[in-house]
């Protein structure tokens, strides 16, 4: 009997510790290389809790993180809009931000104090993070919310421009009080990915008004409800930091080094876009079938985008359609007829997945060494 139990025993101690190490893990976890010069940080910038219009106490939110492979959050709750008021006061609009920091202390992830300043359009929604203090930002009138987070150092950008429930044509309106702001260097980045929409015209604003790219969850409920258990990832933002600190991640989402990822979908601007993209491909193979002059590359995409790409060389495939896609962690083989042997090759593919303009795709290439 007493070696029942000390099975049995054992046999616990194992369910338990499993529970523990699956708590920050996840099968889908986010990954992308780092580019020359740049270290790729994994951002959210904005989400909510209980605090104001979300449905989880703040550590959850760590939580989905770490489980999501990311590196730094933002909990934005609405200074304004608290519709849990009465079953969770707090005067201190710190107080998510404080619980966060704390379930964050013992991992690899960066907590940036965040709010969100809520406000009838044409004013509409803007996340202020790496701020100071929250509560001298809750202010009656919108100029002097803006002008606070900006005297506190920080970098702020327009939530989901194009919401139709703001714009009823479902396209973001650039309106004096947003012109003023960029004018006066209080606005400083734009949201073109929030949640499950993409706007292309917010992506013409951000390139117009040299705003920041942004791609965010704006999650209220649960990550797993809202994007997993649908088969997608939470969209995020890339930022190309110099070191994985604070300061250095504030420094360049002012200097507007970022790519806004959602599942198969990357937005920015080309400088950061086309190395991205480069290296998360691998190269694994260059070599040509024997006694034939159909030349295979082996590509392995190391990101956990699918890539979907189109032949853009003058070169044709052999066994393969000009438009393809290389899905998360796999390879794929192209078999390309060079008609004549050569010993250099020039991949040329456009990522039609990729936008660094409305409706425009980067062409990405490789120079190629037959024999690799």
């Amino acid at each position: 009997m007493k070696n029942n139990y000390s099975i049995l025993f054992f046999l616990f101690s194992i369910f338990v510790v499993s529970g523990q190490e699956h708590t920050h893990r996840s099968a889908r976890p986010l990954t992308f290389p780092d580019i020359p010069n740049y270290k790729t940080v994994k951002t959210d910038l904005h989400m909510h809790t209980v605090f104001s219009d979300g449905n989880v106490w703040p550590n959850i939110r760590v939580q989905e993180a770490l489980r999501d492979n990311l590196d730094v959050i933002s909990l934005t709750e609405h200074l304004e809009y608290q519709p849990h008021s009465e079953d969770i006061p707090h005067p201190d609009r710190n107080r998510s931000y404080e619980i966060a920091l704390q379930e964050a202390k013992d991992h690899d992830l960066l907590i940036v104090h965040g709010s969100e300043i809520t406000r009838s359009a044409p004013m509409g929604h803007n996340n202020a993070v790496f701020i100071e203090d929250a509560n001298p930002i809750l202010q009656e009138k919108a100029e002097n919310a803006f002008k606070e987070a900006n005297k506190q150092g920080a970098y702020v950008f327009w939530n989901h421009p194009a919401w139709y429930a703001q714009s009823p044509k479902g396209t973001p309106i650039m309106s004096d009080f947003q012109k003023s702001l960029v004018e006066k260097g209080q606005l400083h980045g734009i949201e073109v990915i929030n949640s499950l929409d993409y706007a292309e015209e917010s992506l013409a604003l951000a390139l117009e008004y040299n705003l920041t790219i942004m791609g965010t969850s704006d999650v209220h409920g649960l990550i797993d409800w809202d994007y997993t258990e649908k088969g997608n990832h939470r969209p995020i933002t890339l930022v190309f930091a110099k070191e994985k600190s604070l300061p250095s991640i504030k420094e360049a989402l002012f200097e507007g080094r970022t790519v806004a990822v959602y599942n198969d979908l990357l937005v920015g601007r080309d400088t950061y876009l086309v190395p991205l993209i480069q290296k998360s491909i691998k190269v694994n193979s260059v070599k040509y079938i024997e006694d034939t002059l159909v030349l295979e590359v082996v590509l392995e995409n190391l990101s956990s985008s699918d890539l979907i790409l189109e032949n853009a060389m003058k070169y044709s495939f052999y066994s393969k359609p000009a438009i393809f896609t290389i899905k998360a962690g796999t390879s794929e083989t192209l078999r390309i007829k060079t008609l004549e042997s050569i010993e250099q090759l020039t991949l040329e593919l456009k990522a039609l997945g990729a936008y660094i303009a409305p409706r425009t795709n980067p062409i990405i290439s490789w120079d190629l060494r037959v024999g690799q």
